[in-house]
């Protein structure tokens, strides 16, 4: 028996585009804007005299102000609407991205990328709110899938707009703010009427910790993978002397790489041992900076790194939120992948700061040291896990379900459920048959 979403697929993507074009268009806009950020300042704070060390106190902002965000936007939301919210946070963004050329200091860079993370965080939660209501039960797969293509190609554009103008100048990031203004015309003038922010539930950080040892652990080191790759590759490629060209290809493949795996990754992670895969993903990340270490020189080995970096760190998020689910009910999943959330984000805030330590006093190949270092924890905590408890069988494991580090409760909530629905759908299928 066929799966009944075939019978939708034709008419689900006509409802997608219908009901969400303004969203995907508004958001598109925005992951460029954003997408731009990191990578200009990164450049522009090496023009600027900012030390490596300096210029990861601005990086690690973000990380902050995205953690409080996603913390406290829901309460904004419930407060005033997702309307004022999303106006508000826009506006804000706007504004100070144009700020970052007139005050060209680092202290003050930091504050405002905590500002930027805030906005962004809760801008995610809106958005993805709105898109989960626009979307019915048969096409709700769909607009997940089409919303996660369309943030990675606004990323992985944006860097190639960094060639347009002078990183030294204003023009970038009068672009970034203008595009964030625009993104909000289609959004605002079409979306539908705003819908309810579910109540999260919480689990704590030590009923976490029992549930899935391994999850609890590994999401936090991975917050710290996650935030070195996305916030400090723009300041290693100014510390390696690379031109903005090639910095842009550098950061655009490491997104490139996330997008290429995240399928193959997710296929092999339902058929076999998920401890197993997470332990085999991360020794091949660690082993494989330290092989290719003596060949950074090249910059063909660096987009080489970057592309294999990135396409192992984000869907090794997800294999996260998969391995811990498998020891979990599904009342459960939600509430704890807040709390997994959470960790991914404290692990984040204090790794570009290491990071740009020790790039300053080692070298800036202590880049990818570091990230072989991290790799190598993760991969002998899970080895010694091996040790304390058996796997979950692979038949009686949950979906592996697709979501970027970016994504907010809502998107992994939404991408949960229908794991699991499809999973029910697959089980009556093999029963039918």
């Amino acid at each position: 028996m066929g799966s009944p979403y075939n019978d939708y697929r034709e008419i689900g993507m006509a409802t997608i585009l219908r009901n969400a074009w303004a969203l995907m268009l508004g958001m598109l806009f925005l992951m460029i804007g954003n997408g731009m950020h990191g990578t200009v300042l990164g450049i522009r704070g090496a023009l600027e005299g900012f030390s490596p060390s300096a210029m990861s106190y601005v990086m690690s902002g973000y990380f902050l102000g995205f953690l409080g965000g996603s913390r406290l936007a829901p309460k904004m939301i419930r407060r005033v609407g997702h309307v004022r919210v999303f106006a508000a946070l826009g506006s804000l963004a706007s504004a100070v991205f144009i700020l970052f050329p007139v005050f060209l200091d680092p202290i003050l860079w930091t504050m405002m990328r905590v500002i930027i993370g805030f906005c962004f965080s809760g801008i995610y939660v809106v958005a993805e709110s709105w898109l989960n209501d626009a979307a019915t039960n048969e096409t709700r797969g769909q607009a997940l899938s089409s919303y996660v293509m369309v943030q990675m190609i606004g990323i992985v554009s944006a860097q190639l707009l960094l060639n347009l103008a002078d990183i030294g100048g204003y023009f970038l990031f009068v672009t970034m703010s203008v595009l964030v203004s625009l993104s909000f015309l289609p959004i605002l003038l079409s979306v539908s009427p705003a819908p309810n922010v579910p109540t999260a539930k919480s689990m704590g950080l030590r009923k976490l910790y029992t549930v899935s040892p391994l999850g609890t652990v590994g999401m936090f080191l991975l917050g710290a993978i996650l935030a070195v790759l996305y916030g400090m590759m723009p300041i290693y490629g100014t510390a390696k002397g690379l031109d903005v060209t090639q910095i842009s290809i550098l950061v655009g493949l490491m997104y490139l790489g996330a997008l290429m795996l995240q399928y193959p990754i997710g296929w092999v992670s339902d058929r076999m041992d998920r401890r197993r895969l997470i332990i085999y993903i991360t020794i091949f990340g660690a082993v494989g900076m330290l092989i290719g270490f003596p060949f950074l020189s090249h910059v063909y080995a660096l987009y080489a790194f970057s592309l294999i970096a990135g396409g192992l760190a984000s869907p090794l998020y997800s294999l996260m939120i998969a391995y811990t689910n498998d020891y979990l009910d599904p009342d459960d999943m939600a509430a704890a992948s807040g709390a997994l959330i959470f960790l991914n984000g404290v692990g984040a805030i204090g790794a570009p700061i290491v990071a740009g330590l020790l790039m300053e006093r080692l070298g800036p190949d202590s880049f990818f040291l570091l990230l072989a270092f991290i790799f190598a924890v993760i991969a002998g905590y899970a080895l010694y896990r091996a040790t304390r408890r058996v796997s979950t069988p692979v038949a009686d494991t949950s979906q592996y379900a697709t979501v970027l580090p970016q994504a907010s409760h809502i998107a992994i909530g939404v991408a949960l459920n229908l794991a699991i629905d499809q999973a029910n759908l697959s089980e009556t299928s093999d029963e039918d048959s």
